[in-house]
């Protein structure tokens, strides 16, 4: 059996680090709904899906410690520091998280702050917006005969920042899809820096603002002009980039909603 906050048995507090899927609120898992109904504390991201915020108990503290391209409104260690502090009041604390916790969402840290504190702490994974967001426009990220392969990467730095840890290189020599997320800012850079380490520039991209949600965008082109596209179109954060032949497939399969 899986460990798991309802298991722990001491009757005090927990921390259980939920991701909120990829945008649309229907798109968290049911144990994440199910926790989220029974917080006394909700911890939330900026990407996380704020509307379910509308049916917590009036009595839930809600506190907000979104992160924003150029600015967060609380530092990791201090919400490190509220999770556990809440928790060993004997609250219920949840961190409602965008996408999946332990995909570039900072869910190791605060799992690890929990162990070392010794407060309870589950994840509950999410639906990641690296493949969910392309799959609802109808790019599979995988496909026979297309391609097997699949790195999912971080845009926070551009290729040629030498902060960046990112193996480029290797990126632009495979054949495999490449989807970066919180790249859209470095965009211009990214595919420069692709086409100048081998990828071709006729490789086909997708950027999707806002994916899943009723304010999506999509924007299509290649490696050497899909910047320009994009910054023709106004797209902003946040924001799914695809780069790879299954781009091309999303004129076949469409995008489909079967209506509630």
């Amino acid at each position: 059996m899986r460990p798991s906050v309802e298991t722990d048995g001491s009757g005090g507090g927990w921390v259980a680090l939920v991701g909120g899927g990829p945008g649309a609120p229907d798109l968290i898992t049911v144990r994440g709904l199910n926790l989220l109904r029974r917080a006394d504390v909700v911890v939330v991201d900026r990407l996380a899906p704020r509307e379910l915020l509308a049916d917590l108990r009036p009595e839930v503290e809600v506190v907000d410690a979104g992160k924003g391209p150029h600015g967060h409104n609380l530092a990791q260690d201090e919400i490190n520091e509220l999770l556990v502090e809440r928790a060993r009041r004997g609250l219920r604390v949840v961190r409602l998280k965008g996408g999946d916790p332990f995909l570039f969402g900072r869910g190791g840290e605060e799992a690890l702050a929990c162990a070392a504190a010794g407060v309870p702490c589950e994840v509950v994974p999410g639906v990641t917006s690296a493949v969910a967001v392309p799959a609802l426009t109808g790019i599979p990220v995988t496909h026979r005969g297309v391609t097997q392969d699949l790195a999912i990467v971080s845009g926070h730095v551009d290729p040629s920042h030498p902060g960046s840890t990112s193996n480029w290189d290797a990126l632009a020599a495979g054949p495999g899809t490449v989807v970066v997320l919180m790249g859209i800012g470095a965009l211009a850079e990214i595919s420069s820096e692709l086409v100048k380490r081998g990828r071709p520039a006729s490789t086909p991209v997708a950027v999707i603002h806002a994916g899943t949600t009723t304010r999506q965008q999509v924007v299509t082109g290649t490696l050497a002009d899909i910047a320009a596209a994009v910054a023709a179109a106004g797209l902003r954060s946040p924001a799914v980039i695809v780069i790879g032949e299954v781009v091309t497939l999303r004129d076949g399969i469409g995008a489909y909603r079967i209506p509630d």
